[in-house]
Formats: C-alpha cells, structure tokens, sequence
C-alpha cells in the first residue's frame, strides 16, 4: 500500500489541500523580489567624474562644463570614468566634439562622481561609488547573495529531511525578516555584503521547502497543479517588484519594502501542518494520524479511518537510528544517474534564467516595464506549460523549453541593436520559455527523488542552480572581451543543459517514490500503476 492511496481515502484534493497551498504561496511571493533585487538594489545610473573647483566656473552652463571637463566617446556621450586634467577651454571656442590626441591630458576620476539622481534616489552603486574599476564589487553584490543561496541549499535541504519541512520553512522565513532588515541598515558595503548573503542562505530555504511539502500532501493527478500554481505566485511577486521599485526609489527603503511579506507569512504557517509523507518515513505515526484525519475531515470524508499501526507498516525502508546524506543521492546507478543529470540541468535553467533577468536594459524596454512584463508572460507560459506536462511529459518538456530559452538568447547577439522591437519580443519569448524551463524543473526534480532523500535532491539540485545563479551576474564583465560574449554564453550553457534532460527518466503518472528501492524498481520495471488493485478495497487494508 502506498501514500498515495492513503490520500485518495482522505479526498486526494479537496479543501485541506487547497487551503495548504494557497497558505503556502504567499512566502512564495517574497522569493522573486529578493532573487531580482538586484536590478534596481545596485543600478548604476548616468554619472561622470565630479568636477574639482566647480565654483570658479559660474559663467558656463552644465554643457559647458562638462564639454571643458570631461572628454567624450565616439558617440558622443560623456564618458562615465575620465577626466580631463585641466580645463580644455578651446573645445568652447571650436564648439567641437572632437576630442585632444594627448592621452596625457586625460586621467581617472580622482574627487568622485556625480550621478543623475532622475530614476533613483539612491542605490548602492551610488551609496558607495561602486562605479569604473569598482563596477565589479556592484555585480558581485548578486553574486553574495547566490553564494547564501547556495549554501542554504546544502543546509536546508539537509536539515528539513533531518528534522521536517514546517520547522525548517519557520526558521527560514524569521531569519530571512531579520536579516532583510538588516541589509537595509547597512553602514557599509562589506555589511550590505554579510547581510545580503546571510539573507540568500535564509532564503534558500523557502525555496528549497515550499514546493515539496505542498506536494507531498497532494495526490497524483494534481501534483502538475499544484506545482504550477505555486510557481504562479513567483510571477505575481515579479510584478510587484517591478510596482514597489517604481514607487519606491531608495534602495533602503526597497529593502524594507521587499522583506515586509515574511512576517505576514510567519503567521499563515500556523495553519500549515507538517508533511505526513516525511513524518510516517520517520516513524511519527502518532503526529501523522492526526494530521490524515483532520484533512479526512476537512475534505468531508467522516468515515476514514485508520490505525496507527496500519501506519507504520507503511514506514519506508528507513532503519532505526539511519540517517541519509547526500551522500546518498549518489549510493545507487540509477540515484547517480539522476543526480547528475538534475544537476547540470538546474544548473543550465538557473543560469540562463538570471542572465536573463539580471539584464532589463538590454532588450530596448524602459527596466520597470521590462520586469513587469517579464513577470506577465510568466502566468500564460505556466498555464501552457500545465498542459505540456500532462501530455507531453516532464522529459520533454524540461529539455525543449532550456534549449529554445538558450535560442531566443542567442537570437538577439544577430539581431541588430535598432531593431528594438523584434528584440524586445524575442527577449520576452525567452523569458517565457526560461520560466517554464524553471517551473518544469521543480515540479521534476521532486518527483524523481524518494520521500526519505527528496529534500536532500532539491538542496543538492538547488546547490547546484545557485552556483549557476551566482556565476550569471559575473558573466556580464565578460562583454569587456567582446560586447555578445555574455549572450553567447549564456546560449550555449542553456543548449547544452537542456540536451542532458533527455537522459532522465519519465515521472508523469507515476507514484512519488517513498524509498529508494522505489526509485530502482521504477526504472527496472516502469512506472508504477495509478490506484488500488482490483478486487481489494482500500479501506480494508487501511484498517
């Protein structure tokens, strides 16, 4: 007997389990206003070096100044980290834009910079002059923060099999108010550093908890639905995003703005109960029976019933005093097999997905409209991707939506930069099919892992996508070497990743494996059958 016909008893999905999901998505909205952050934390806006002695200048216009001041690209704008090192007062007598050949006369910004302060107010760009040859440590801040992620994927996805997703998800939702708040009172920039990575290790764990313990109470034929709507609410925290950033033009007060929601959420997790799948897997039948008859009641099934005995017969393979690792998502072929490939795929989706994200100006849109309507084409995209899951399976999916997102990227290096239009389609095309890609992945990856190991594999799968999180926003230095460098590869992870998918094996219609032994005997003798056998009533066997 499995878990599974255990929760068709109880109503497979009715109000209980719709309450459980609907509870758990609102930290689910809190996660994309911290993971893309970054766009408007650290934007760095129009600038170019302050000018020393400005005062004895009070004849000249703006213009003026800065045509005596600061030499010019071949464009025509003003350079962001140059100076002249006197005054070139002839450039105003030949009203000229041609530039002095000395090289002599042109030198680094030595007294700071000044900064169009038009869209922003302040971010930590201009906190902190995080500008020219500190342009890196303004990247690097995205990448602190995906280093906390990816080391809360290793801890979190631990911990929550040691000791349970609810505990875990709580501990994770307080942390991540405490130290959001934190950040926005940094003094300095290696505290905003410590905070924000503290932050993206508290974090880790809502994403990493939030999806499995919803499914894990969900039955088989609205696991894909419950996984596309709690991806949904992913999108809907894009768009407020991109609102609360357009209204709120502080980088501290933004903070504050996107951490608010985890305390709300810290209380909406009283209503949500533990996972009765990990609880029976580690022998808590008592606090596992409860939890079953309450949902048999709420989903109006009055006449369930079942014994506490009955329920530790069902106790996976797990032996007294055996504690799994993740050292055990590599114990047999099959687990290795999966492992690796999951890995490089998560891998291939959280890095193109970033590099996408993390770069709003480049597809010729205004930067609030270009997250808002990246956050839009993710709803109908999830919608099709419910459809595509059911039918065409989770294999297929995984890897045409990663391989054509790595496309819709490379698409845009040959698009001409005037050709805004086309680009901005393409561009938001890509986005769709990223999302779906990232959407498809978590509904995946929880599948092909047994109950005793599942959130060791999303911590070990989740470890793997935030180094690829973490490197993304780095890659942009790249377009020092060549201006598509980034794009290309971004494009060429993205293809190769997808390609691995099709090495994993098929989960759609098939049971969530509860032991390892699940997980060989699935891929020895095909999915498992939906359902009780017939002839034998469930209830009976229940009892």
């Amino acid at each position: 007997m499995k878990f599974e016909d255990l929760l068709l008893e109880t109503g497979g999905f009715g109000r209980f389990q719709i309450l459980i999901l609907f509870l758990l998505c609102f930290p689910r909205i809190n996660l994309p206003m911290h993971f893309l952050l970054h766009n408007f934390l650290a934007a760095t806006p129009s600038h170019h070096c302050a000018i020393p002695h400005q005062e004895a200048f009070v004849n000249l216009t703006t213009e003026e100044l800065l045509l005596i001041s600061i030499p010019r690209e071949p464009d025509g704008t003003f350079r962001s980290c140059e100076m002249f090192s006197q005054p070139q007062f002839y450039l105003l007598l030949l009203n000229s834009s041609l530039q002095p050949e000395n090289d002599s006369l042109i030198e680094d910004c030595k007294h700071g910079w000044v900064y169009d302060h038009s869209q922003f107010t302040s971010t930590t760009a201009t906190q902190w002059d995080l500008v020219c040859e500190q342009r890196g440590l303004n990247q690097a801040t995205a990448t602190f923060f995906f280093i906390g992620v990816t080391v809360g994927a290793v801890i979190f996805g631990y911990l929550s099999d040691r000791y349970g997703r609810k505990a875990m998800l709580l501990v994770s939702l307080v942390c991540s108010g405490m130290f959001g708040m934190l950040s926005a009172a940094s003094t300095s920039y290696s505290m905003l550093a410590i905070t924000r990575t503290l932050t993206g290790v508290a974090l880790s764990g809502i994403s990493l908890i939030i999806l499995p313990l919803g499914m894990e109470w969900v039955d088989v034929q609205h696991r894909t639905l419950s996984g596309i709507l709690t991806s949904i609410f992913w999108s809907i925290g894009n768009m407020l995003l991109a609102m609360l950033a357009y209204l709120v033009r502080d980088w501290r007060w933004l903070l504050v703005a996107v951490t608010g929601p985890c305390f709300p959420s810290i209380i909406c997790l009283w209503w949500v109960p533990e996972s009765a799948r990990w609880l029976i897997a580690n022998g808590k039948v008592k606090q596992a029976h409860r939890h079953l008859l309450r949902c048999a009641r709420m989903n109006g099934r009055k006449d369930f019933a079942v014994s506490p005995e009955a329920l530790r017969k069902m106790t996976t393979e797990k032996k007294s005093g055996e504690n799994y690792s993740y050292i055990s998502l590599f114990r047999t072929p099959v687990l290795q097999k999966i492992s690796l490939c999951s890995g490089a795929v998560w891998f291939g989706v959280a890095f193109s997905y970033y590099g996408m994200s993390l770069n709003l100006t480049g597809f010729g849109l205004n930067m609030y409209l270009s997250q808002f309507v990246f956050g839009i084409i993710e709803i109908p995209a999830k919608l099709i991707m419910y459809v595509l899951v059911n039918r065409v399976g989770r294999r297929q999916s995984q890897a045409w939506t990663l391989i054509l997102a790595g496309l819709c990227i490379g698409a845009n290096v040959i698009i001409p930069k005037s050709f805004t239009s086309m680009r901005s389609v393409v561009a938001i095309m890509g986005k769709g099919f990223s999302e779906s890609a990232f959407t498809t992945v978590f509904l995946y990856t929880s599948e092909l892992y047994p109950t005793i190991l599942r959130q060791n594999g999303m911590g070990y799968t989740s470890f793997v996508a935030r180094i690829g999180g973490a490197l993304a926003p780095l890659v942009f230095l790249l377009d020092d070497v060549w201006r598509s460098l980034p794009e290309v590869t971004y494009c060429g992870v993205a293809v190769c990743c997808g390609s691995v998918a099709f090495l994993l094996p098929e989960t759609l219609n098939v049971h969530l494996p509860e032991g390892i032994e699940d997980v060989e005997k699935t891929q020895v003798r095909g999915p498992l059958q939906i359902g009780a056998p017939e002839g034998v009533p469930l209830q009976s066997r229940l009892k």
